[in-house]
């Protein structure tokens, strides 16, 4: 392996040099990109997840790059491509006219709120399978050439594209959704590609995702609950009932194992920050009170990587920034080298194979 790395120290203080981590590689040189998606159109509690990858970017050079369960964890070879300011823009855009929609939803219903606004909501819903298209030919294009992707969003509605690029390369995967939510609506408040929609519209639209591990989910409507229920490629680990066994003397190492014995060896890892404890991201759109300290989570991606499981993708989402502070953002990076790290453990290990 190449360790000479021109003018980054690993050591040494974090250079804002336009890339995630302040890392030395161009995308044609990185084995990890990560798409950042400024986005948060469909949120309906709280906006700001747009401002989420531009904040991570920023927060992402104050990280130490030793990592105890990843060798030389500094030469993972990762670039993030530019923050779109076009999409910014038009998320700007939409957002604030998408909260007038809203508004409207919880004042006089939604059959009401669609008709007045039916001009917003085509417009927001065609933007983003716009948004999605171009994503989806990006990673194609990339997946061609070798690369591993990751999405940085925004919303936890963005990775769909990445989603279906996947679908086009293995005809078998599964999904690893670290969430409060079960993201399992259909077209919620009209948004085809709502953030509460992604896994039901993974679901539909991949046929080769053939399996869902849910894990933390602790607020869900009854709806999602007996989706989960019936369809048998879906199997969720509830917050409740983690923490209850953890009551009764189970501990998280065995609740690990049994997560994983659900999961196939194409494994892909959607992480939405709020899936965490909320003081770790409290300015999230959608927080909820339990949850995860980042060091469970921690634990469970690398425990993926002794069961053998080959990491193809994965995405972090919903961190906002807030107006005061870079709390949620500091705490985003992390999750993102976390993500990175156990990727990249995952890389090497199966190009030794």
């Amino acid at each position: 392996m190449q360790k000479k790395m021109t003018n980054f120290d690993p050591n040494g203080v974090g250079i804002a040099n336009g890339n995630i981590f302040g890392f030395p590689y161009s995308e044609m040189e990185a084995d990890i990109i990560i798409i950042p998606i400024p986005w948060d159109a469909t949120a309906s509690y709280g906006k700001g997840t747009a401002k989420g990858p531009r904040a991570i970017l920023e927060a992402s050079t104050q990280l130490d790059f030793y990592h105890a369960n990843l060798h030389e964890s500094y030469l993972s070879k990762v670039y993030m491509s530019p923050i779109s300011e076009e999409w910014e823009e038009i998320n700007d855009l939409l957002s604030e006219k998408g909260k007038h929609y809203i508004s409207c939803i919880e004042s006089e219903g939604e059959e009401i709120a669609q008709v007045k606004y039916e001009k917003t909501l085509l417009e927001i819903n065609e933007a983003q399978e716009a948004l999605k298209e171009n994503l989806k030919e990006k990673c194609l294009e990339l997946l061609q050439q070798g690369k591993i992707v990751g999405v940085l969003g925004g919303e936890h509605s963005v990775p769909l594209g990445l989603l279906e690029a996947l679908n086009e390369k293995y005809n078998d995967f599964g999904i690893l959704q670290i969430d409060a939510h079960a993201d399992l609506r259909d077209c919620y408040e009209g948004f085809n590609q709502s953030h509460a929609s992604i896994m039901f519209n993974a679901l539909r639209n991949c046929q080769h995702l053939t399996k869902l591990i849910q894990v933390g989910i602790r607020d869900i409507s009854e709806r999602e609950v007996h989706r989960a229920k019936d369809d048998a490629r879906i199997c969720t680990f509830y917050d409740w009932d983690i923490k209850t066994a953890a009551f009764l003397g189970k501990n998280w190492h065995q609740q690990v194992k049994e997560i994983i014995a659900e999961l196939p060896i194409n494994l892909y890892i959607s992480f939405d920050i709020d899936g965490l404890k909320p003081e770790l991201c409290p300015n999230t759109g959608t927080p909820v009170a339990g949850g995860f300290e980042l060091q469970e989570i921690r634990y469970l991606l690398f425990q993926l990587i002794d069961a053998g499981k080959k990491i193809i993708g994965f995405d972090l989402n919903e961190v906002s920034p807030g107006e005061l502070g870079d709390w949620d953002a500091n705490v985003g990076a992390r999750a993102l080298w976390e993500l990175v790290c156990v990727t990249e453990k995952s890389r090497r290990q199966y190009d030794k194979a």
